[in-house]
């Protein structure tokens, strides 16, 4: 199983004006991701609106990301790893997400805690166990402002000794948790992962021993994320710091009207394939555009 590191990039989910899927957009944004020599894609995660994509939208999406990978290898020679979203509230279809992800190729999955249904911590760790039997090395997805539930460090600790766990996107918010899963796992288990899932925390993270960052904003600035990143992974805190507080307007633009309508309008600003959101998410009032725009000259984006 691959160690899990550097800049992975939440993929967008391009759209056209009548709301279809833009396979060619996505095809393209895809291209222009491995050009900017990203460390690891993310696709059918939240930032690509996958609750509101149907299950052939979804294959097609893999059909292209797989054989774009397979054509592109980075500077090492290797393809680049690409983690498929897996995540489901209904424990059978996660499973179901998982094998298919597996069939496809993917070099792991990401699997959220389940939302709505707000299970107690042995469900999450039951829904943990049934995922990982498929196979495929998992990253946990901690995010209760979306599921509705945090996942105990306690509860991880005892997910992390599944087989295949291979880490967890952080993103509670929480920093003293995100300490507490450093201390008490990744410091026994070096190989177990912690990945920022927040853009404005991945500094600080990488400070505390975190190995990176699962990124909305590298949708749209993808170099300048992996140059922070990578930064402060050799040490050079100093550089991070002020790569940081230059793309700081951008992070919180980036969720100035939710994502992923926010970095959508970013990235149509800059020209690039991202196109419209699917209700019930809206597109970002031309007060919000004007906040954008500014923050993204500001960045020196």
């Amino acid at each position: 199983m691959f160690k899990l590191k550097g800049t992975f990039t939440a993929l967008i989910t391009p759209m056209k004006q009548n709301g279809d899927v833009d396979f060619e957009g996505f095809r393209e944004h895809i291209k222009n991701q491995f050009k900017a020599g990203i460390d690891g894609l993310v696709p059918l995660g939240t930032t690509s609106e996958t609750p509101t994509l149907d299950e052939e939208e979804e294959r097609k999406m893999l059909e292209i990301i797989f054989s774009e990978r397979d054509a592109h290898k980075n500077a090492s020679g290797n393809y680049v790893p690409i983690v498929v979203g897996a995540g489901s509230n209904n424990t059978r279809d996660a499973v179901r997400y998982a094998q298919r992800a597996k069939e496809a190729g993917a070099d792991a999955i990401l699997v959220v805690t389940p939302y709505y249904n707000k299970p107690s911590q042995a469900g999450i760790l039951k829904h943990f166990e049934a995922v990982c039997a498929v196979g495929v090395p998992v990253i946990v997805y901690n995010i209760q402002g979306r599921t509705g539930v945090n996942i105990a460090t306690e509860t991880l600790e005892k997910i992390a000794e599944l087989p295949n766990v291979i880490g967890v996107k952080e993103a509670s918010g929480n920093v003293q948790q995100m300490m507490d899963v450093i201390a008490k796992i990744k410091l026994r288990k070096p190989e177990f992962s912690v990945m920022s899932g927040d853009d404005s925390l991945t500094l600080p993270l990488l400070a505390l021993g975190g190995d990176g960052i699962i990124s909305v904003v590298s949708n749209l600035a993808p170099e300048q994320m992996k140059a922070m990143v990578d930064s402060a992974l050799r040490g050079d805190f100093s550089a991070a710091k002020e790569m940081h507080y230059k793309l700081l307007p951008t992070f919180r633009a980036s969720m100035i009207e939710g994502n992923p309508s926010s970095i959508k309008c970013a990235m149509n600003l800059k020209g690039l394939p991202a196109g419209t959101v699917r209700a019930p998410l809206s597109e970002v009032s031309e007060g919000g555009k004007e906040f954008i725009k500014a923050a993204l000259q500001e960045s020196g984006i």
